[in-house]
């Protein structure tokens, strides 16, 4: 897969089939799309393009209240590659992409640049100044150029419409399996590993804390989860906790991981990818870190049959 991460970069196209999104998160219905893309150009020869934005639009039109992201750029990319797209174009978008009107982003980039002879878009898309690039705008101009255009319903699970919104809504309150389901993929991201209090050494689930590169990275409700860490392609189970440790009467958030078979010694400094299986538990105030380590022998006995399912 071809990667261009400027306008400039782009090469003439003879002909193309084009999305354009977000694609916050590649869930399920982001997937429908991109494999229908993939499909209708391999059975016309023609290439295959995903036109997508770094960073997130509403980072820039909503700069007081970055929405928190799924999926890294890079991890977005990885994830594509998957789908042997031909090209994805990564448009830096800015305050003056922002201004850039429908009319003109389809002129100008879309059918200068791409020449596509259909374009396949989300039911919800909209793109350009003031999100005036609708489906319907689309379907209005194929018929002045020529150009299909394929507007992709969306999937629903017991009538339940997947969007990154409910995504979000769902790690935000905990319910990460239902949101991996919806995915398509175990939600985690890539971290680093950061030296914290030793705390947990001294109750005998040695912690490496963890901080995410996304500095916008979504990050599930606070308490216990049973977790998977790959570092090196190599799997490690686990346990992590997202919280303030109230047994200790803190208040700085941390996300700490005890790894089942493996020594954190080993992995400070590194870089690991995160992934929350399930969730085990609230975050809870224990009387006396004896209590504490009693529960936290249960959650490891819980997590402990939960991977089974993953292995």
């Amino acid at each position: 897969m071809e990667v261009y991460r400027k306008l400039s970069e782009i090469p003439i196209h003879d002909d193309s089939i084009v999305t354009i999104g977000t694609f916050d998160g590649c869930h399920r219905g982001h997937q429908d799309i991109i494999k229908k893309v993939v499909y209708n150009a391999k059975i016309t020869s023609c290439k295959s393009v995903l036109i997508t934005f770094d960073p997130h639009p509403r980072h820039i039109l909503n700069s007081d209240n970055k929405l928190p992201i799924l999926m890294h750029i890079e991890k977005k990319l990885e994830f594509l590659h998957s789908f042997n797209l031909d090209a994805a174009l990564i448009i830096p978008f800015d305050t003056s992409f922002s201004k850039i009107s429908a009319l003109d982003f389809l002129n100008d980039i879309i059918l200068k640049k791409l020449n596509p002879s259909k374009i396949i878009i989300g039911y919800d898309h909209h793109f350009g100044h003031d999100r005036l690039g609708t489906p319907e705008f689309l379907k209005n101009e194929s018929k002045k150029n020529d150009f299909e255009v394929d507007v992709v319903d969306p999937i629903a699970d017991r009538d339940m419409v997947i969007s990154s919104t409910h995504i979000r809504e769902s790690i935000l309150n905990g319910f990460v399996r239902r949101a991996s389901f919806e995915l398509g993929w175990v939600y985690g991201f890539k971290a680093k590993v950061v030296s914290g209090s030793g705390r947990g050494k001294d109750l005998g689930f040695p912690t490496a804390n963890f901080i995410p590169l996304e500095k916008n990275q979504l990050i599930p409700a606070n308490g216990v989860y049973c977790i998977r860490g790959r570092i090196n392609s190599i799997n490690l189970y686990g346990m992590c906790n997202l919280g303030v440790r109230p047994t200790f009467d803190e208040s700085e958030f941390v996300m700490e991981a005890h790894f089942f078979e493996n020594n954190v010694d080993d992995i400070y400094g590194k870089t690991i990818t995160v992934e929350f299986l399930e969730r085990v538990r609230d975050e809870q105030k224990f009387s006396n870190p004896e209590e504490l380590i009693e529960q936290l022998k249960k959650d490891k006995d819980i997590c402990m049959r939960l991977i089974q399912k993953y292995n």
